[in-house]
């Protein structure tokens, strides 16, 4: 659907002409209709890369949870993504004399092929890979299996990373807030303490 959307948005003003040259009885999108549009594009693009983190998770990279046809154009995404990474060497090459400059130019195209083909095989030798299990953690699979997979350890350090968030401390707040009430606001520091431990493990047990 977002593919969808974002071909639809690029080609606006082509469609725009088309359909201004030809007889038809189709009700053409508003300016306000667009910028729905846009604005749908905007808010489902985060799915794309959500993909992308489970396709580079170990215990869905299988991606059964996605449609048939979208799985393809996941692991496409992940490949455009593996050829704009930038190689992790970043020592300056020595001066080459002109004529083997040359000769490099000349064989430039088909050095770019075997990195397209280097990059298939690198998604190839991952999806190989089985499944893990969904207890275990996926960043301690990819610390592992690094050096095996050197291209796409970047990227699962990038999107399988954890976001900082204060959900947890929020919670706690609000269990305290909980606890401590106008009816008792004569609780002890040492009471409210236990009772909000006593709480928290209820709610894992």
């Amino acid at each position: 659907m977002l593919a969808m959307i974002s071909r639809l948005l690029k080609n606006q003003e082509v469609i725009k002409a088309t359909l201004s040259h030809q007889k038809h009885k189709l009700v053409m999108l508003t300016a306000s209709e667009w910028d729905k549009l846009k604005k749908l594009e905007t808010l489902l693009e985060p799915c794309r890369w959500l993909k992308i983190a489970s396709a580079l998770d170990p215990r869905f990279k299988d991606l059964k949870h996605l449609p048939k046809g979208e799985r393809e154009e996941v692991w496409t995404s992940l490949e455009v993504l593996l050829q704009n990474e930038p190689s992790k060497t970043t020592s300056k090459p020595l001066e080459e004399p002109a004529k083997k400059r040359s000769l490099l130019f000349l064989t430039s195209d088909s050095e770019s092929d075997d990195d397209v083909i280097g990059l298939n095989r690198a998604l190839n030798r991952y999806k190989a890979e089985p499944s893990i299990c969904m207890e275990a953690c996926p960043l301690q699979w990819w610390s592992t299996h690094a050096g095996a997979h050197q291209e796409l350890s970047v990227l699962a350090c990038k999107y399988l990373a954890s976001p900082a968030t204060s959900v947890p401390c929020e919670r706690l707040f609000s269990l305290a807030g909980n606890i401590v009430q106008k009816r008792r606001a004569a609780l002890a520091s040492e009471n409210v303490d236990k009772l909000v431990c006593l709480s928290n493990w209820l709610r894992e047990a």
